[in-house]
């Protein structure tokens, strides 16, 4: 009866475990909403030649007069002209009042012109001098299109979104081919101005600052060209002496170089920052939440008791930052905020500015921009506040989440803060619904596009983005009047030097993501033109006049997004929404990321248990893609090298087209390889598992070749397949495992029915080989309480066999559950085991160790059984397999384990109670679990959890290779790391209670007696 209780008891506690297990896993999948793109292109026209502008008349402003000298550049740069043209540009010319020009001027929205004239003497005409800039800037853009320059004569040009920023680009950053050959910096800080910024006084290279400050005014140059008005650099605190808090000296001491450093920074990068300001670009300062250096996070730590975030006082102290950074830097229009990723692998080393992921309460996200907003009214400046959050914290949903969103926002009432969003329900992949909460609140809003997609191996591929922008702004602009600008990140995004090298203006073909730019400005401003066009455009700026060139590279462009969409996604499990551990995987993950080509179970199995249903389908993706390289590949290959205004370009051009043909060609076999296998799991199949051997000899070569032709190449790198190796080594192994599985479960099968035969047909007292130590595994496993009398009078034979096989057949099938290829595994699972018998066993002192050993012994190898038994059908993958996708096998399988494993803790216990009592056993059994959690809690928080972890799934290949070398699989899946030494200390407090119990009497129990007696007989014999 006791044991039937003790079933039930263990068999609900391991159903409770189960419950929580799938809850907290939560993976499931829905349809997902994603917009079509259907890509043409435009048909050949002929090029317009500009006139030759004889006069320009213009006001007299650094503005104007870069206006005036790019389009007197665009027509210098084409290779002829035809007649001859003049040029007015008037402001405040169109009726309206100065002040009325004044004010739509500082709102810094308004650039509508008219260009009014002939085609020989044109005339532009606006209320302020952005909309003349502009129309000039249009003018040259139009020249270097090879559009007439004429073309909107008579008309007023007006953009639909006024608002239109971009980031630094690649502006001092220092082409490092070494650096980015490694492949292995996965920082997320560009390392911008890394040489100009020095450690010590000076703590500027005035030099180096030289060279930076000729790259950021090119820059402002290009963007202003391209129709972009606003700028977003990286800083805040970096700038900031918090003289405005208390007297001054409070956050920083005097003479602590902070101070100096502050000072320095904003004599070498103000006048920068002006010259922007003055160009025509508003400057937002980008930064994290929280930023901070040593001594003001000392400052706000001893003042509040901590980074209390929720206090509106502790805003206070960076409003008077804030307040400090307008007073000395007058041109610096307003602050851009992220709270949702911080921290080191967003810093630079050795630099004592960083970030600390410490916004992550609605609370406190009201407190910082009630009190920012608040100061930026004050100020005449403007906060930009993105809504990224990536799952931290209470507010991690608010970028997708409507409802979270409005508990963030709603009720923050200011004309000073603009919501910044990215157009997607997700970070910028794509197979993505368009953000539905861009369309909702009543905040001005901005939207965020990527032109050197990150996720898509970083614009070394073609990939024209103008339908997808076209149908998400018009979607956002028809539902939210609120809608007012871009934020282009024209070169950033992800780490910049885990991928192939190409810095905006400066290095690799960087031309190739520059369309991307183009089209979200050009969309912005008119999201009815045509995008095609705009490609065509792009096409005659950068690469030809010649029409047939032009038709040519957008037939190939038009290819791009089938190459992307089918050729680094899985479309049937990408058009899903997939929720997993709490989060919403990105659609891509198999490529987690970046360049990472992953190979763990959880991953791969969950994209195979989604495209189940369409398997020929996902694997057929692969070879579209590489079918639409091809076409790609052609329309270039057929032009005429000397049609292109540099063949170098050309070139360019057609290695990046052979790049992702090898790339696609690797990617394919390993998706066909993947999928096979996890079908030859699934279904048993032999001829799945023929189709898997046949795809992994086919990525072995493919592979092979990717990494000879690229490895090592920083333009265009080979894909990191450390990861998808380890998960073939694996996968190799699979039915070898299978076998061995088969053959041990048959052998502890035969030995438990040996010893229950054994007790029926009296083989035990017969003599049978080893019959006696059987019999006393089983009836010690089963019937813990007759462990003593099973175990009276074994042999020293049976007490090697009653120890040795339970131990083997524990070690072997770890061995092979693990593929025989996870030291680390072996060792804390089999230590544990050990720790616990070893406790067990320290009770006894002189009394007989052998019916303790049976019952851990005998109850062990009945759960082994149960695990072989799980890996019988298909190895260690197939175990994997079914965790990872089917519910009731995980749920069943889960109750089944832990209450097996329950039992041995029971058996042991209750064998333990037949010599010392069942108070000291109890005792004993709760010390040497907590013993148990003392070592192994010890072991990993000496190591480091997160080096554990680490170390645990590069050997086992459950989670993502890349978690740990880009997130951190603690941080990734919100494990505190300190949890190893909470696991210790608890353990520590069970061993405390546990002895505590189990610390002798005076007497013995009188049930204990007969069998110590029986015990000292035994040892006797």
């Amino acid at each position: 009866m006791r044991a039937g209780v003790a079933a039930v008891v263990l068999l609900a506690l391991g159903a409770g475990v189960a419950f929580v297990l799938t809850d907290a896993l939560g993976i499931r999948s829905e349809p997902s909403d994603i917009p079509p793109e259907t890509l043409v292109a435009a048909p050949e026209s002929p090029v317009a030649v500009p006139p030759a502008f004889t006069e320009i008349t213009a006001p007299d402003s650094l503005r104007m007069s870069l206006a005036v000298e790019e389009l007197q550049d665009a027509v210098a740069d084409t290779a002829a002209t035809a007649g001859t043209a003049t040029l007015e540009v008037v402001v405040a010319g169109t009726g309206a009042s100065r002040a009325e020009g004044a004010a739509a001027e500082a709102s810094g929205l308004d650039d509508a012109y008219r260009l009014e004239g002939s085609p020989d003497a044109l005339r532009i005409v606006a209320a302020t001098e952005a909309g003349s800039a502009l129309g000039v800037y249009d003018l040259a853009a139009a020249v270097r299109d090879g559009r007439p320059v004429d073309e909107h004569l008579g008309e007023t040009v007006e953009s639909e979104l006024g608002f239109r920023m971009v980031d630094l680009g690649a502006v001092g950053v220092t082409v490092d081919e070494a650096a980015w050959a490694a492949g292995d910096d996965y920082s997320h800080n560009s390392k911008a101005f890394a040489d100009v910024i020095l450690p010590e006084a000076p703590y500027i290279d005035e030099a180096a600052l030289e060279v930076a400050r000729a790259e950021f005014e090119a820059y402002v140059r290009h963007v202003l060209a391209e129709g972009y008005n606003a700028v977003a650099v990286p800083g805040l605190v970096e700038y900031l002496t918090f003289s405005e808090v208390g007297d001054g000296t409070e956050v920083y001491s005097a003479g602590d170089e902070h101070v100096a450093r502050a000072e320095a920074m904003r004599e070498a990068f103000g006048p920068m920052w002006e010259f922007a300001h003055d160009a025509g670009l508003r400057v937002y300062l980008r930064t994290d939440m929280l930023t901070l250096t040593t001594p003001l996070e000392t400052y706000l730590t001893e003042r509040f008791g901590g980074l209390a975030t929720e206090d509106p006082a502790f805003w206070d102290v960076y409003s008077a930052g804030l307040d400090e950074l307008y007073a000395e830097m007058p041109y610096v229009d307003g602050v851009l905020i992220r709270i949702g990723e911080a921290g080191r692998v967003y810093d630079l080393p050795g630099w004592d500015y960083y970030s600390e992921l410490a916004v992550t309460t609605i609370d406190a996200v009201r407190a910082m921009l009630t009190a920012f907003t608040d100061q930026a009214e004050r100020a005449d400046r403007e906060v930009i506040f993105r809504t990224w959050s990536v799952g931290v914290g209470a507010v991690g949903d608010m970028h997708t989440n409507d409802d979270s969103y409005r508990a963030v926002l709603d009720g923050i009432e200011s004309d000073r803060l603009i919501v910044s969003t990215k157009y997607p329900l997700g970070d910028f992949y794509s197979h993505l619904p368009l953000n539905h909460t861009l369309e909702i609140g009543d905040h001005r809003r901005i939207v965020e596009f990527q032109s050197r997609r990150e996720f898509e191996n970083f614009g070394a591929f073609p990939n024209d983005l103008g339908v997808l922008y076209q149908e998400a702004l018009q979607r956002f602009i028809a539902a939210n009047p609120n809608v007012e600008g871009v934020w282009t990140w024209t070169q950033d995004g992800g780490p910049w030097r885990a991928g192939p090298l190409s810095l905006e203006l400066k290095a690799g073909f960087w031309q190739l993501y520059e369309l991307n730019t183009e089209l979200a400005v050009r969309l912005a401003r008119d999201p009815q033109a045509d995008p095609a066009e705009l490609t065509a455009d792009w096409a005659r700026r950068w690469f030809s006049d010649d029409p047939a060139t032009v038709r040519a590279i957008g037939e190939a462009m038009a290819q791009s997004r089938e190459a992307i969409t089918e050729g680094l996604y899985i479309g049937p499990f990408a058009d899903r929404r997939v929720a997993a551990i709490g989060l919403e995987p990105p659609p891509m993950m198999w490529i987690f990321e970046w360049d990472i080509v992953t190979g763990d179970s959880a991953v791969l199995d969950v994209i195979y248990d989604v495209s189940r249903d369409e398997l020929d389908e996902a694997i057929a993706g692969g070879d579209r893609a590489s079918a639409a390289v091809a076409r790609m590949h052609e329309a270039i290959a057929a032009t005429d090298a000397s049609s292109w205004r540099d063949p170098a370009l050309r070139t360019a051009f057609l290695d990046t087209l052979d790049y992702q043909a090898s790339s696609y060609a690797m990617l394919g076999d390993y998706r066909e390889m993947f999928l096979r296998q996890a079908q030859w799991h699934d279904t048993g199949d032999p001829a799945a598992y023929a189709a898997w051997d046949a795809a992994r000899r086919a990525f072995g070569a493919s592979a092979a070749a990717h990494e000879a032709a690229y490895a090592g190449d920083p333009y265009f790198p080979a894909y990191n397949l450390t990861a998808a190796e380890l998960g073939v080594e694996r996968a190799e192994r699979d039915l070898p495992m299978a076998w061995a599985a088969r053959v041990l479960l048959a052998l502890v099968a035969l030995w438990i029915a040996y010893g229950a035969v054994a007790g029926v047909v009296g083989g035990a007292r017969a003599g049978w080989p080893g019959a006696r130590a059987a019999r006393a595994l089983w009836v010690s496993a089963t019937r813990p309480w007759l462990a003593a009398e099973a175990t009276a009078g074994l042999t020293r034979l049976d007490r090697v066999l009653v120890a040795g096989v339970p131990a083997l057949a524990l070690v072997a099938s770890r061995g092979i559950q693990t593929w025989f290829l996870a030291p680390s595994h072996l060792v804390v699972t089999l230590g544990s085991w050990a720790v616990f018998v070893v406790v067990l066993l320290l009770v006894l002192r002189r009394r007989s160790p052998w019916p303790v050993l049976a019952a851990v012994g005998g109850a062990a190898m009945l759960r082994v059984a149960l695990l072989l038994g799980a890996l019988a059908p298909t190895g260690p993958g197939g175990y994997w397999f079914d965790f990872w996708t089917d519910p009731f096998a995980r749920s069943a399988y889960v109750t089944v384990a832990f209450a097996a494993f329950g039992w041995v803790v029971v058996a042991g216990a209750w064998a333990l109670a037949g010599q010392v009592g069942a108070r000291r056993a109890a005792g004993t059994a709760v010390a040497a679990v907590g013993a148990v959690l003392v070592v192994v809690g010890a072991l990993i928080g000496a190591v480091g959890l997160e080096t554990a972890l680490t170390l645990w799934n590069d050997e086992m290949a459950l989670l993502p290779w890349g978690l740990s070398r880009i997130l951190g699989i603690s941080v990734y899946l919100d494990i505190p790391a300190g949890t190893a030494w909470w696991a210790a200390a608890a353990g520590a407090l069970l061993v405390v209670i546990g002895g505590l119990v189990a610390l002798p009497g005076r007497r013995g129990t009188a049930a204990g007696a007969p069998a110590r007696a029986a015990a000292r007989a035994d040892g006797a014999g």
